[in-house]
């Protein structure tokens, strides 16, 4: 049974990990790279579960798909002046 993300509510960076059914590499390079907005208290990270709900939400993967087709023409563009 799939838990409930609270608004919020705080995660640590392994609850995050179950609830989004990722592996703990993912998280840290989500983290890394700033995908997913933390708090990092006595060297540990707390995600609010709007930064989850946030993650999941369909605008973002809109975001994506768009950032991705931009960087996917240009290298197409690139490759077409070679």
């Amino acid at each position: 049974m799939a838990k409930e993300i609270k608004y919020h509510e705080v995660y640590t960076t392994s609850e995050t990990q179950k609830l989004l059914k990722i592996s703990s590499s993912t998280i840290k390079r989500m983290l890394k790279k700033k995908l997913i907005r933390a708090n990092k208290i006595g060297g540990q990270y707390r995600i609010l579960g709007k930064e989850i709900l946030r993650l999941l939400s369909p605008e973002v993967e809109k975001r994506a798909i768009q950032s991705y087709l931009r960087l996917k023409q240009n290298v197409v563009d690139k490759i077409n002046k070679w």
